[in-house]
């Protein structure tokens, strides 16, 4: 199990970054709760991991914080979540939102994201109530301040935004309108799939 990286921000190509460690380069799969908060390109950084190990590929993916990557291993447990929706989940919502929605059962939230009907909303948010009894007695569950870093150009950051959606499971029709409403010039692709979440969610 690879549990940890730490290097250099070689690539970020959201939802994948590479980590350069010593001229080896780690590909891994990130939130965008996580995206959100990666320095700039050629910075060092350390990611917390988390490798799926399938037939056909190994995969890693990485989170900003240990709590980020414990949630990923409690969906992941869950019947019908892999670690594809796993993603989506907490691209769409903080650690204690999602915390939130489970305490108040609340499905409004979770409906939203791309694989979740009402009904897997719910079976989720009852599966997850046990779970996360834990959660709630432990400190350090105040909002995530993300802050997204560096500007790249504009029609680059508008494809990669789009593509980062897709990749979550939206549809491209939805990604690109979603983007596309996003008025303001000068943003990183960060900050537009930040602010496509927001507007989708």
């Amino acid at each position: 199990m690879i549990g940890r990286v730490r290097g250099t921000l070689a690539e970020k190509q959201p939802p994948h970054v590479i980590v350069d460690v010593n001229g080896l380069g780690y590909e891994l799969e990130v939130p965008m709760t996580t995206l959100y908060r990666l320095p700039s390109v050629g910075e060092p950084l350390t990611l917390h991991s988390h490798l799926v190990v399938r037939e056909d590929a190994h995969l890693l993916y990485g989170f900003f914080e240990k709590r980020e990557r414990e949630l990923f291993r409690e969906l992941i447990r869950l019947s019908g979540v892999g670690p594809k929706l796993a993603l989506a989940l907490m691209s769409a919502l903080e650690v204690d939102e999602l915390v939130r929605c489970v305490q108040a059962q609340d499905t409004s939230a979770l409906v939203r994201v791309p694989g979740v009907g009402k009904k897997t909303a719910e079976r989720l948010l009852l599966e997850l109530k046990g779970r996360f009894k834990a959660w709630e007695a432990v400190p350090g569950m105040a909002t995530l301040v993300v802050e997204p870093q560096g500007i790249g150009a504009v029609s680059s950051a508008e494809h990669d935004a789009v593509s980062a959606l897709i990749s979550l499971g939206y549809k491209p029709q939805e990604a690109s309108r979603a983007v596309s409403a996003i008025k303001e010039e000068g943003l990183s692709s960060e900050d537009m799939i930040r602010r496509a979440l927001k507007g989708m969610i």
